[in-house]
């Protein structure tokens, strides 16, 4: 089956039967038109629709939506029987079938003098012959004849067929019968036509011809897909806070099953409870997704439902959609019945009168499931249409009565039901079969079954309305043998108020998701010991919002089977689900649950994956556990995966104060602070005064105090040690910050403790790292302190066994606090666990700090002699010893990490049962290859260590030019607000390399100063390395880099600053364009900015712009074409220099800008409008910095105006 055609196909056919269906509504509600006239009742039953859906535009496109649905379904149908035969004479199909070229054959032969005389001896079809025969013989006039005895031909095949399959065909005796017929479609014989486009793209193959029982799952595709852009727009308005209602959830929540996740779940709920009841049957047989019970199923006679004949089975879906799941149900019952000796002829009719039973919100897809159904049985039987047997499809339908409907009710039935028992379906069209009918409305719908010849009501209407709701009770309060589905999936945040204060009044355990409702309403809809088959995400089975409904299944039900679908979200033909399940309502042994876990890609590897394990004597991807087993772990997670070892280590009890087994019994866990305002009180630390931080930091109490201290904000994967970045205002001890409104002031206690921490949220695995005093925790850390044994935690956390104990109380990776509580630990205190952390903590902390992002960085390790550059080194040698040294080291930290994890299983009893391995890729440190590039090639991670050493010395480089750093002495020298050559000075008297005197160091394309960033790289590379290797030096940078090193600092080392300072540079850099491409640029040291500074800046650039000014004279003076070009190229650099400076550096320099630098880059960046390179990063934050009245110099309007170019 062509899927991507059908999709095409009824996209495009959506959008031309609402364009048809809008046509013809127009041309009705012109006043006085044909349709007022002809029939005054269906235009008032067509106005009180508008009306109901909203009135306006609304209600129309309500209108137009339903019946272009409905003419849809039609025409889809008639194609279906066309292809088999059902029609007699094929109405939307040519008489061959497949020519979209041709005819409908139904007209053909009406042109012939030919009519079905099963149509036209219809009463109602009296009037329409005649007037086909005048239009096709001339003597009725009109500008389309032939289309318009087609349409007649077309409204006379749906009033015939409305006596088999009235719920696509409505009778014309009532108003939405006539409607449809005053809105169908015109030019449906047009080239292109929804009609001619259905004869193509429905092939006999695709609809099942070669099938003894067709092919119905088209019908299904076809709905979905019809859909789709309906429901592309329900889910981009979620994506607007738009939410759910009446009109969206239908759209928003179906979804088509494929089929082989259909046959499961309906071969292991209707199929396993007749194979209980007939264990001699040899049926299962032909069953490839029938999971045989275990051997040591212990299920008794008593546990199990006996079904003695095949009209015992009652299969329910509550949300049928289209129908897929009772259409593969017919076919299994139908071998049922088969084998129990059934004549051929009866069995459809009883399979529809007796076994299934479907519910729908959405008329539209109820009408598709009712016609999948019937088709199933006309295939399977010549004469069934005269049995007259409809499906039990029952549409879940608003019907809301008045105060005065209610008295008349009441009297007429002889009851006292109040207002809200009558309007129990008012909003049914949002609650659909999660509603729970009262019993005395159950009481009354059973006894009026029994009474219903005897009852006469006036007001038939009114009658019509009681009896639907009768109807629909009894739907709704029914027991079912079996319940199979696929139900609506939308999380709370996308229902409307209404839906979601209903189902937190009735659903508590699953109100997170409708899926989670419709979970607990299927209970209620089956039997003592039937069974439910149902498919739905997979993130109920671990997080904590669905724990009660785990719990409730875990302890009160029964999991017959489960099968983990998992990560199908790509599959090409709209489908969401990632588990599929079995369960008993009632818990009925200790016996053991298959599980079975899909591992491969798409949907069709899926499906021959599990036909594989299923066939399989063993397979790896198959697990029998006992259900029972995963109420020891907390939040009862269905972790079926894990080894009986594993499951042994919660084998006790794991809660404070429980004999010492829980990770809360010997450290105190705890989240940190949330800020309310991180943009006010976090930093960088490189973004600061760096002697108002307080590194060192060991109690609340000690005094003095600085403004900043460290804080842990979490990060990304990293193990050991490291991830120090920011710093958190602590002003007066941190009280402005507890003291802030939007903040919430939790667990002050653990600042600055020995501790060990980890992110909250992690993408991959979670890592935990030491800090020794210090430190505050943001809340996107957990911290663990006040504990003796960090060391034996730290080596725990951090192992193999932590991480599968940490997989099974959160498969999702986000971990609370009280998950890291209840971990249960098993180890003892030894020197030997401390000695072994303290050497992976060094060598994790010795990676972090080679690198000048870190507070303890020293000296650039490439010009630390034990790892890179030795005397007379080429920098090449260089480079190259440092990668030896530091895959030496990465080596060693993995072998380590692995003696770690072996010691860790041997003290948990699960050494075989977790992996203790570490794959190179895993080894969290910065400067290991395989961990910086894991997805690349041995000779590609060669070639990118080597460039970004290479960039790392540059930056080095540059810092050693503002004075940051010095050769001459390890850490930081200049890194405080407006500190000078003075100040290095004082450090440093007779330093090897002079830093800038100025701060501000030119980068241009020409090479116009003496003293600008290249020459000052050339004199640092001579200082480091020795002038004799200087050429080689050079020549082995560019081509690391891939290019000259001038192109490098003029068009590429500021982006590499910016993301290496993760886009808060600390050097920055003046340009004549705020983009990449400005010809005069300058960057200057932030720590060492004065109000001075962009005067000096102004004076380079007077000074560049008449240096090139003068080159330009001399090339203008050459007869050569290219210096002509250069020529005419630096003219035009004057002239953006000399704007540059009237607009932009000149009005800037003139107000003498103040800086703080505890105001953080993002505020102080913003302030310099267009002097500055614009940084997107940045630059998306200004209207949100320009609100902030906290700064100590705020974005103000003039900043604005600079930036702007304005003075």
């Amino acid at each position: 089956m062509n899927t991507s055609k059908l999709q095409a196909f009824a996209t495009d056919a959506r959008r031309q039967l609402m364009n048809a269906v809008q046509a013809r509504l127009d041309a009705a509600l012109v006043p006085n038109s044909d349709a007022q006239v002809d029939d005054p009742r269906a235009f008032d039953f067509l106005q009180r629709e508008i009306g109901q859906a909203g009135g306006g535009v609304e209600g129309r496109r309500h209108v137009v939506e339903r019946y272009a649905y409905r003419w849809f379904n039609r025409i889809i149908a008639f194609r279906y029987m066309d292809v088999h035969g059902f029609t007699g004479t094929p109405v939307v199909s040519p008489a061959g079938l497949t020519s979209t070229n041709g005819l409908p054959e139904v007209l053909a032969a009406a042109k012939r003098g030919e009519y079905d005389s099963r149509v036209f001896s219809l009463r109602v079809n009296d009037k329409a012959k005649e007037r086909i025969e005048g239009l096709l013989s001339g003597s009725i006039l009109a500008d389309d004849p032939q289309g318009l005895a087609y349409g007649l031909l077309l409204q006379s095949e749906c009033r015939f067929w409305n006596r088999n399959l009235p719920f696509m065909f409505e009778n014309v005796g009532k108003e939405a019968g006539r409607v449809d017929e005053l809105l169908m479609p015109a030019d449906l014989l047009a080239e292109g036509s929804v009609l001619r486009n259905a004869v193509e793209v429905m092939t006999p193959e695709d609809c099942g011809v070669d099938d003894p029982s067709g092919n119905v799952e088209i019908i299904g595709w076809l709905y979905q897909y019809y859909i789709s852009e309906r429901k592309n727009e329900v889910m981009d308005g979620f994506k607007k806070n738009h939410k759910a209602g009446a009109d969206e959830i239908p759209a928003a929540t179906q979804l088509f099953t494929p089929d082989w996740i259909v046959r499961y779940l309906v071969q292991n709920t209707v199929g396993r409870l007749w194979m209980q009841s007939h264990p001699d049957s040899q049926l299962y047989k032909n069953w490839d997704y029938y999971i045989q019970p275990s051997e040591d199923d212990s299920t008794g006679n008593e546990d199990v439902l006996n079904i003695q004949t095949p009209e015992d089975l009652t299969v329910c879906d509550p949300a049928c959609g289209s129908g897929h799941m009772l259409t593969y149900a017919f076919d299994l019952l139908y071998e049922i019945y088969e084998e129990e000796g059934y004549a051929s002829s009866d069995i459809p009719r009883l399979i529809l009168k007796h076994n299934l039973y479907g519910m729908e919100i959405d008329e539209r897809a109820a009408s598709l499931a009712a016609f999948a159904l019937t088709m199933k049985a006309r295939s399977c039987s010549r004469r069934f249409f005269k049995k007259q047997v409809e499906p039990n499809i029952q549409r879940i339908a608003p019907i809301s009565f008045e105060e005065g409907d209610v008295a008349d009710l009441n009297d007429l039935y002889q009851v006292d039901l109040d207002f809200t028992v009558w309007n129990t379906y008012a909003k049914a069209d949002v609650y659909g079969s999660l509603i729970q009918p009262p019993q005395e409305l159950v009481d009354l719908a059973s006894s009026a079954e029994d009474t219903e010849d005897e009852i006469t009501l006036a007001d038939s209407l009114l009658r019509e309305c009681a009896d639907e709701v009768f109807a629909q009770t009894r739907y709704l309060a029914r027991k079912y043998t079996a319940v199979v589905a696929n139900p609506p999936y939308m999380g709370a945040k996308n229902m409307s108020a209404e839906l979601k204060q209903f189902v937190q009044d009735r659903y508590e355990d699953g109100k997170a998701d409708l899926y989670g409702c419709f979970y607990v309403r299927f209970l209620k809809f089956a039997m003592e010991y039937g069974l439910e088959g149902m498919v739905i995400g997979d993130t109920w089975m671990f997080i904590k919002t669905f724990e009660e409904m785990r719990k409730d299944l875990i302890k009160k039900r029964r999991i017959e089977s489960f099968l983990h679908i998992r990560d199908i979200t790509n599959h090409p033909d709209i489908f969401g689900a990632n588990a599929a399940f079995i369960i008993c309502p009632c818990y009925v042994s200790h016996k053991k649950t298959t599980f079975i876990k899909l591992t491969q890609t798409g949907v069709v590897r899926k499906r021959f994956e599990l036909l594989s394990i299923l066939a399989a004597d063993k397979s790896t991807a198959r697990f029998e556990v006992n259900q029972h087993e995963f109420v020891q772990i907390p939040g009862s997670p269905i972790v079926y995966w894990l080894s009986e070892a594993v499951f042994k280590v919660f084998d006790r009890k794991i809660a404070k104060g429980a004999g010492g087994d829980a990770l809360s019994d010997i450290a105190d866990v705890a989240k940190g602070v949330t800020t309310g305002d991180n943009a006010r009180f976090l930093r960088f630390w490189w973004e600061c005064y760096c002697r108002t931080i307080q590194f060192d930091r060991i109690s609340l109490q000690e005094t003095p105090l600085q403004r900043w201290v460290p804080c842990d904000k979490g990060g990304g994967f990293r193990r050991w040690s490291g991830n120090n970045e920011y710093i958190v205002d602590w002003t007066e001890n941190g009280k402005k910050l507890f003291d802030f409104p939007g903040s919430t002031p939790r667990n002050r206690e653990i600042t600055f403790k020995n501790a060990l921490a980890c992110s909250k949220i992690s993408s991959g695995q979670p890592s935990f790292r030491r800090r020794n005093h210090g430190f505050a925790y943001s809340d996107a850390a957990v911290a663990l302190s006040d504990s003796t044994l960090l060391s034996e935690l730290n080596c725990f956390l951090n192992s193999t066994t932590a991480l599968t104990i940490m997989q099974a109380l959160s498969p999702t990776l986000n971990f609370e606090v009280g998950q890291i509580r209840s971990l249960p630990c098993k180890f003892g205190i030894s020197a030997n666990w401390r000695d072994r952390e303290k050497e992976l903590v060094s060598a994790s902390e010795k990676d972090w700090d080679s690198f000048e992002t870190s507070w303890d960085f020293q000296r650039f390790s490439l010009l630390d002699p034990d790892q890179g550059a030795q005397a007379g080194n080429l920098l090449e040698d260089a480079v190259s010893r440092l990668r030896e040294y530091w895959d030496r080291v990465s080596e060693e930290q993995r072998q380590r990490e692995i003696r770690n994890n072996e010691l860790v299983a041997d003290a948990y009893g699960v050494r075989d049962d977790v992996p203790c391995d570490v794959p190179l890729e895993r080894v969290s440190l910065k400067r290991n290859v395989a961990f910086a590039y894991p997805k690349d090639a041995p000779e590609v991670r060669d070639e990118k260590f080597a460039q970004d050493v290479v960039k790392e010395l540059i930056s080095y480089a540059v810092g050693c030019m503002f004075g940051r750093y010095s050769l001459d002495k390890p850490g930081l020298i200049l890194a405080s607000q407006g500190e000078t050559l003075d100040d290095y000075h004082a450090q440093i008297p007779n330093p090897s390399f002079e830093p800038d005197a100025d701060n501000v160091i030119p980068v241009t394309e020409t090479d116009c100063f003496e003293d600008d960033i290249v020459t000052r790289f050339r004199r640092f590379l001579i200082v480091a390395f020795g002038k004799e290797n200087l050429a080689a030096n050079i020549a082995y940078i560019e081509q690391v880099l891939g290019k000259s090193v001038r192109k490098y600092f003029v068009n590429d080392f500021y982006n590499d600053h910016v993301k290496m300072y993760s886009n808060r540079p600390i050097y920055w850099q003046y340009s004549s364009q705020t983009n990449n491409k400005g010809s005069f640029k300058a960057l200057v040291y932030l720590h060492r900015y004065t109000p001075k500074t962009t005067n000096v800046v102004l004076n380079y650039l007077r000074d560049y712009a008449n240096k090139i000014a003068d080159i330009a004279d001399s090339l203008e003076r050459s007869d050569r074409t290219a210096d002509k070009k250069q020529a005419a190229k630096l003219r035009k650099a004057i002239l953006e220099c000399k704007d540059y400076e009237d607009q932009t550096l000149y009005p800037l320099a003139t107000r003498n800008l103040e800086i703080d630098l505890d105001d953080g880059v993002l505020v102080n960046y913003l302030r310099m409008g267009k002097a500055l390179r614009s940084i997107p990063a940045i630059e998306k934050k200004r209207k949100e910095v320009s609100t902030w009245t906290w700064p100590t110099h705020p974005l103000k309007e003039q900043d604005k105006e600079v930036s702007n170019g304005k003075e």
